[in-house]
C-alpha cells in the first residue's frame, strides 16, 4: 500500500520560466534592449511552468464501511507522504475530521494511530450531506477543492435526506477539477448504485470505481494520475 504513491497530474500554472522557444517575453527582452542602450537585442522567450493538481480525499469512516477503513487510510497515508503540500485528508461520519496532520507521520502505523485519535465519530454513523457542507462551507470555498481531483471514498449510506447530498455534491463538482468516487462494493458481481445517496451523487461523479482490493486502488491510482 505505501509504494502506490497515489499523485495528480501537472496542470500549466500562471508562472512563466525561461524557455529556449516558445511565446516572446516582452519584459526580459526590454530589459535586455535597455542594457544595449535601446538597440535591439535577441528575443527573450518563455513558457508555462507546471504545477502539480491538489488532490483532496474524503473518507467515509461510518460503521458501514469499517471493512475497508483501516485500508483506505494507508492509502491516504500513502498520497499525504507523498506530496505533505499539495494533499488534504478529511474523514465523513456524523462530522468532519481533518487528518492531514496526523497522517504525514512516516510510520504508517503511527499515522493510523494519530488518525484514529484524532476522529471523534470513528465507526459511527453517515451524515455525508452534513460533513460535506462542513467541509465546502471551511475549506472547499476557500480553495481547497478549486481545481483539485476530489476523491470520495464511500459505500453511499445516507441516513440524511439524498436531495441535500445531491445539492453538495452539486456544489462539490462546481469547485473541482475532476470529482471521483470510489465505492468498495462497484467491484461486486451484480452491483447496482441503488442506495439513495449513491444514486443521488451519480450524476456529478467524473469517475466511479471500486475500492475493494489492492488491484482496485492500484487502478484508482491511475486514475487520480490522468490529466
Amino acid at each position: 500500500m505505501a509504494l502506490l504513491a497515489p499523485a495528480t497530474a501537472a496542470r500549466p500554472s500562471r508562472r512563466h520560466r525561461p524557455a529556449a522557444g516558445g511565446a516572446v517575453d516582452p519584459p526580459r527582452t526590454v530589459r535586455r534592449m535597455l542594457r544595449h542602450l535601446g538597440e535591439p537585442a535577441r528575443l527573450a522567450r518563455r513558457e508555462r511552468r507546471d504545477k502539480p493538481r491538489r488532490l483532496v480525499l474524503l473518507l467515509d469512516v461510518s460503521g458501514s464501511m469499517a471493512p475497508y477503513a483501516d485500508s483506505l487510510l494507508r492509502f491516504a497515508h500513502a498520497a499525504v507522504r507523498r506530496r505533505p503540500t499539495l494533499t488534504e485528508a478529511f474523514t465523513l461520519g456524523t462530522r468532519l475530521t481533518r487528518v492531514s496532520r496526523a497522517l504525514r507521520h512516516r510510520d504508517p502505523d503511527g499515522a493510523l494511530r494519530a488518525a484514529g485519535e484524532a476522529i471523534p465519530d470513528w465507526h459511527g454513523g453517515t451524515r455525508l450531506a452534513d460533513s460535506l457542507k462542513a467541509f465546502l462551507d471551511r475549506w472547499g470555498q476557500r480553495g481547497t477543492a478549486r481545481g483539485a481531483v476530489v476523491v470520495l471514498f464511500s459505500d453511499g449510506w445516507e441516513r440524511g435526506d439524498p436531495a441535500l447530498l445531491a445539492a453538495q455534491m452539486a456544489r462539490l463538482s462546481r469547485l473541482a477539477h475532476r470529482l471521483v468516487w470510489v465505492n468498495p462494493h462497484r467491484g461486486k458481481p451484480g452491483y447496482e448504485p441503488l442506495v439513495a445517496g449513491m444514486a443521488a451523487a451519480l450524476p456529478y461523479l467524473d469517475d466511479f470505481v471500486a475500492g475493494h482490493s489492492l488491484a482496485a486502488l492500484e487502478d484508482l491510482v491511475r486514475v487520480i494520475s490522468r490529466s
